[in-house]
């Protein structure tokens, strides 16, 4: 509250409260500030009240007062002036807190303000290194300035686009008063010209009478509003403007200083690398959940994957997930195949039972039947106990028959059987155990061939092949290479660091690279080469070169491009050589490792014959 502060007659300090809107000062008795002395008239003076604006005025001329050793008969008070009547110093205050005796003291006192400054400014750095909100970090940045600098009331503001529905292009974060309260219905209380002039000057401003600031003469809202004393500092991060720092008073003009305002910059520097950081990691924060959100649009389960054939894959899952039918998932090395099959289990009323995993290509073939059906105590050498096999381990789960492509022939009828009766005969027991089970094959032969040729019984295969789901390679599912390529770096990222943005971290070779590259291992060979890449990539991005892929020179460029039917058979032609190369010539294990008959290998040679002839 605005006040008065003097001796009263009887010598003791004396304060008046300025609620009215005249206030007289005179010998009278009736006056409300007394003055006893002779020289002093019974009406000496008047202290008018108007918005903004407190002034002095003598009643006549032979009743001056006297500011700073000048005789005067009308003065426009400021916070912290002295003046003297008669024999008796007056200072008028317009904030409760202070009780200096002399404007000089009371806001001049630069030493002293800048100690409180330092004290405020440390405060707050102290609690920016502790856990907290950001608004209430922002409340509290607003009330130690409005506390510091004697306003009535301050802002944040943070600029922004000018929007239809908000021509003024700004959005007030924070309004607080001196009581430490948030302000009601703020943006009543700002000007809108002020504003805009701090944000287009990126510097800051004094306005010390706004009201009569020629700046601001046709402002509205500086009139509507009645303004006074106002002082903004810009919140400036290397030059972008995030917003400003705005406080105010209204009811005393010229409050604010140089010195203050020079403290005000230094909260507002503080502000705007607080608001910035704070709003990188909101950024990172929405990136974060966009990516995942964007993940969750094209995965399936663990499967990531959104070109047509993987789309054809997932619905097949889905219409066989929630029944007991025997599934052959068919597909080359590498493409996730026993991801399909946790998708199966997972997807499936088994889901909480177990899932149990054989690789039929990994097991000796004299342990295999023991590893599938297990073995009573004393069944062979070595038998020492009694072992549960693999089928009964899955009991009421699934299980999920890896390259079965590779199981013994001899063995192959005896899973027909339990495929059949639904139960397992442990090795040396006469005695045979029931099993509920769900199986899942999956081979990356092409077991019809298997069958032409007889590795593989037809009715095992017919028994195995209710439903199939075959899985497109890497090759074939184009950008979905750059989908997969961007998950596993984030999967990764926890292993080799956080070096690398998942959606930024390829430059436009590593992408075209990966897209032009022929994959034959598929996603696991796609996991070396990236692996390999981010621990020795040397920049903030994966180039092509990191990548070591051995694209052809141009590969996929337009001028390059032939009829698909030639580019399939010149593809082919030169894998096969290749895969001849590795095993030195080998017909046969060519054609295995290939999984084609071995008359495809000898054809192609007999080619090539033909063509070096001619």
């Amino acid at each position: 509250m605005p006040h008065l502060q003097y001796t009263a007659p009887d010598g003791k300090p004396a304060r008046l409260e300025i609620v009215r809107r005249l206030t007289t000062i005179g010998s009278s008795r009736d006056s409300d500030v007394i003055i006893d002395s002779p020289d002093v008239a019974p009406a000496h003076a008047t202290l008018s009240h108007e918005p903004g604006r407190y002034r002095l005025e003598s009643t006549a001329r032979s009743n001056p007062f006297f500011v700073n050793g000048k005789k005067t008969r009308s003065l426009d008070l400021r916070h912290g002036e002295l003046f003297v009547i008669g024999d008796r110093e007056l200072t008028f205050s317009a904030l409760d807190e202070v009780s200096a005796t002399s404007r000089k003291d009371v806001i001049h006192d630069e030493s002293a303000l800048q100690l409180a400054a330092m004290h405020k400014l440390q405060n707050f750095s102290r609690l920016l290194s502790e856990p907290a909100d950001l608004d209430g970090l922002l409340d509290e940045l607003i009330d130690q300035v409005v506390s510091l600098t004697h306003a009535s009331k301050g802002f944040l503001v943070l600029a922004g686009a000018s929007t239809p529905e908000d021509p003024s292009g700004y959005e007030i974060r924070v309004a607080r008063n001196l009581e430490r309260e948030p302000v009601d219905d703020p943006a009543a209380l700002l000007s809108d010209d002020i504003i805009s002039a701090v944000i287009s000057s990126k510097k800051p401003q004094i306005i010390s009478d706004a009201l009569h600031d020629t700046r601001f003469q046709n402002s509205l809202s500086v009139i509507n509003l009645k303004l006074s004393s106002v002082m903004c500092a810009p919140l400036l991060v290397r030059g972008e403007l995030l917003g400003l720092i705005y406080v105010g008073n209204n009811d005393v003009i010229d409050l604010f200083t140089t010195e203050q305002l020079e403290t005000l910059e230094v909260f507002a520097s503080q502000a705007a690398l607080f608001i910035k950081n704070a709003t990188l990691l909101n950024e990172l924060r929405t990136e974060k959940t966009e990516l995942a959100e964007r993940l969750e649009n094209v995965k399936f389960g663990s499967i990531i994957g959104a070109c047509p054939q993987m789309i054809e894959v997932y619905k097949r899952v889905e219409k066989v997930a929630s029944t007991d039918i025997t599934v052959l998932v068919t597909g080359e090395t590498g493409t996730g195949k026993e991801l399909i099959a946790h998708e199966i289990h997972d997807r499936s009323p088994r889901a909480k039972g177990p899932f149990v995993t054989v690789n039929c290509g990994a097991i000796p073939e004299n342990l295999i039947e023991s590893e599938l059906f297990g073995h009573v105590k004393g069944a062979f050498t070595g038998a020492i106990a009694t072992q549960v096999g693999k089928f009964q381990a899955a009991d009421r789960g699934t299980i999920f028959l890896d390259e079965i492509g590779e199981m013994p022939l001899a063995l192959q009828v005896k899973l027909l059987r339990v495929l059949q009766e639904r139960q397992i005969q442990r090795v040396g027991d006469a005695k045979t155990v029931p099993i509920d089970v769900r199986v899942v094959a999956a081979t990356n032969r092409e077991l019809r061939r298997e069958v032409d040729e007889g590795n593989f019984r037809e009715d095992l295969y017919f028994r195995l092949n209710v439903i199939g789901v075959e899985l497109p390679p890497l090759r074939q599912r184009g950008t979905d290479v750059l989908l997969v390529a961007r998950y596993l770096v984030s999967r990764f990222t926890k292993e080799f660091g956080n070096r690398f943005d998942p959606q930024s971290c390829f430059d436009e070779s590593a992408e075209r690279a990966m897209i032009n590259f022929s994959w034959p291992g598929n996603i696991r060979q796609l996991e070396n080469h990236l692996k390999k890449a981010m621990v020795l990539a040397e920049g903030p991005k994966i180039g092509a070169a990191d990548l070591d892929l051995d694209v052809p020179a141009g590969a996929a460029s337009p001028e390059d491009v032939v009829p698909l039917a030639e580019a399939r058979d010149t593809w082919q032609r030169a894998y096969i050589d290749k895969v001849l190369a590795l095993n030195n010539g080998n017909r046969t294990k060519t054609a295995r490792d290939l999984g084609v008959d071995p008359r495809t290998i000898f054809r192609h040679l007999e080619k090539l014959e033909k063509e070096k002839d001619n």
